[in-house]
């Protein structure tokens, strides 16, 4: 598997595939800097459907149905690419971004916090919390972590779906400075 990591303010950001910002699908990545896993390729080839000019539609591997071989695949990759970070906790949105990162914290052996996007009676005091916007949705919403499951002892891998414009690793990075914790890196599908 190949893939390109970019470094921002210090912190490395893999990108496992990725889809240009006026949605359709780029067949030569390497444009952006970025090259293609070639399995995660070959199965958007094979099972993703573009919608419109700027959704790319993987409900059945990613995000409705869950392939779990090719999940743990991308967990091990993102293991191989940030193993040399001190990561204590996996991080990200719920719902799509659970499946990659519940995968990627199996191969570290490290918690999964995923943000949650809607309080609930078990979730309402000691939060940290921001507001992100849903691409696909086109809503914004608050996303909520408990202050128990993240501190300034933690060093923090982001992990998620695909990257339409970039609120949810935002917010996300909001929540992570809340908490006091460190961001070793980002990896996205």
């Amino acid at each position: 598997m190949k893939a390109a990591s970019r470094v921002c303010s210090g912190i490395s950001v893999i990108v496992l595939f990725h889809t240009d910002f006026y949605g359709k699908l780029v067949e030569n990545l390497q444009l952006k800097g970025v090259l293609v896993v070639k399995l995660l390729e070959d199965r958007i080839k094979k099972d993703g459907q573009v919608i419109g000019t700027d959704v790319l539609k993987v409900d059945n591997f990613l995000n409705h149905q869950v392939d779990p071989d090719l999940m743990a695949d991308l967990g091990h990759e993102f293991y191989r690419r940030f193993s040399n970070e001190p990561i204590t906790k996996i991080l990200t949105v719920e719902s799509s971004g659970i499946a990659p990162a519940i995968a990627t914290a199996m191969e570290f052996h490290k918690p999964l916090v995923f943000a949650r996007k809607h309080k609930s009676l078990t979730l309402k005091d000691h939060l940290y919390t921001a507001t992100v916007y849903s691409f696909t949705k086109k809503t914004s919403n608050e996303i909520a972590i408990s202050r128990k499951f993240l501190s300034a002892d933690d060093n923090v891998l982001i992990i998620d779906d695909f990257l339409a414009n970039g609120q949810a690793v935002e917010g996300l990075m909001d929540i992570i400075a809340q908490a006091g914790a460190t961001l070793s890196g980002v990896g996205i599908v």
